[in-house]
This record gives C-alpha cells, structure tokens and sequence, in this order.
C-alpha cells in the first residue's frame, strides 16, 4: 500500500508548532506533499527538515515567507526536479517532483487570485504555462500523482457557497473550465471524487466567520493522478481531528 498525504501548511514552522510532526509520525504515510512553507531552509531546525523516518525535500520561494513547496519521503527518491520550467514561477517555489522507478509524486501550489487582481492574472499565467506541461506528464507513459492545493473548487460541489462565489477568485468559470480540461481533454483523474461523491467534503475554510465551525468550505486541495494509479486508489480521508493550518490533511491510499 502507497500511502500518500497533501496539506498546506500556511507556515511550517506554524505547523510543526501546532503538532504536525506528531501526527505525521502517527500516520505511517510513504510521501507527504506540503505546500505554502513560508520559509527558507537556514530558518528550519534539523527535525524539521528531515523527520525520522522521512528525508525532506524543498523548492522555497526566493521571496522570504512566502510560498514554496516540500515532500517527506520514507524512501529516498531516485531523483528530485524543482520547478516545471517557468521562470516567474519555479522562483515562488510551486513544483516538486520525486521520482520512484516508474512513480512520479509531484507537490504543486497554484498561485492564490484572492488578494488582488495582479495575482488573479499571474494565477491565469500559471494555468497557461502548466496545462502544456500537464499534457507532456500525462504522455510520458510515467505513473503520477500531482497533489496540493490547487487553489480551484471544480463543481458546485465543492464548495458550500458556490451562488455567492461565481464571480471570486478559485470559482471563476475560467479556472473550473482549466480544470476540466485537464480532466476530460488531458486525461488526468480527480481521486478524490473518483472514491468519495458525497457533498460537504472540503479541505480549506476562511478564517474569517465561523467557517470551520459551520463546515462552510471548499475543497481545493487534490490528488490529480494518471489513469493507472488513479485506477489503484482504495481509500481518501479528509482528517478533521487536528488543525495544522486553514486546510486539513488530504490522505489516500493506493494499492501500488
């Protein structure tokens, strides 16, 4: 069994403070995909960087506390690439890949259009650069798994406020149509939804409000794998019990 989790961590250090290494040791997971580091390696303590039993693997942003991206892998990979080839983006520390024979396990964060609409369009630059390279994994005949947070709900779904929210950032029919094309053009799978329809299932909830509390949420945080290793996946848990950062752990097991 693969066991494979994704969260954003909106901070390691944060996240660690919060008791992330425990759980982590408690979670017997092969590779843990993180996102939003904000941190450089100098600012990170030895345990931090490579947690008994995993070896840590990061792509940090050149800008200090902000993005970048990291993997804990129980077995060491045969080989690590930062960055998909884009200069404005492998610089905000957004792509990690691990290579293991055959398997590819791939931590991602897509820019947030949130906060302004300059991000909004450097978010549309991202997806212009990356459906090319999401096209040229899926026909590299490799096994893959992209995970991390996306920043976009699909469907109506996956959200709980989707009326309200069509014209915001993570909801635009822009972003749902990119998604969908990587889906049904390209040919990569939501796991996901593949093992859980039910409504209700999100992986982020503002801070604003009572959006935990009221379970008012999106799921934007995924596991997008190739056909065969989608094929594989057996169980998909949302972990609710212990609060690291605004999203929750994203854990699937696959048979591989």
């Amino acid at each position: 069994m693969l066991r494979i989790i994704t969260l954003n961590l909106n901070g390691i250090r944060s996240a660690v403070s919060k008791g992330l290494l425990e759980w982590l040791a408690a979670q017997n997971a092969d590779v843990v995909c993180m996102q939003e580091l904000k941190a450089q390696l100098p600012d990170l303590a030895p345990a931090i960087l490579n947690p008994h039993p995993y070896s840590g693997h990061f792509s940090c942003a050149d800008k200090k506390g902000y993005s970048g991206v990291g993997l804990y892998c129980r077995k060491r990979p045969d080989k690590i690439i930062a960055g998909f080839g884009s200069k404005e983006f492998d610089a905000e520390g957004r792509y990690l890949r691990a290579d293991f024979g055959k398997l590819s396990i791939i931590s991602v964060y897509l820019p947030s259009g949130s906060s302004s609409e300059e991000r909004q369009q450097a978010k549309f630059r991202f997806m212009r650069k990356f459906m090319p390279h999401l096209a040229k994994l899926k026909a590299s005949g490799r096994e893959i798994v992209i995970c991390g947070d996306w920043n976009i709900a699909h469907k109506e779904i996956d959200l709980k406020n989707w009326r309200g929210n069509r014209k915001n950032s993570g909801f635009l029919p822009e972003e749902r149509a990119w998604l969908s094309e990587a889906f049904d053009r390209v040919g990569w799978v939501d796991v996901f939804r593949r093992l859980d329809q039910r409504p209700e299932q999100y992986t982020w909830w503002s801070n604003r409000g009572q959006a935990w509390a009221k379970n008012v949420g999106w799921r934007i945080d995924y596991h997008i794998a190739t056909p065969g290793l989608a094929a594989t996946a057996k169980k998909a848990a949302i972990c609710k019990t212990q609060r690291f950062s605004d999203h929750a752990p994203l854990t699937i097991d696959y048979n591989f």
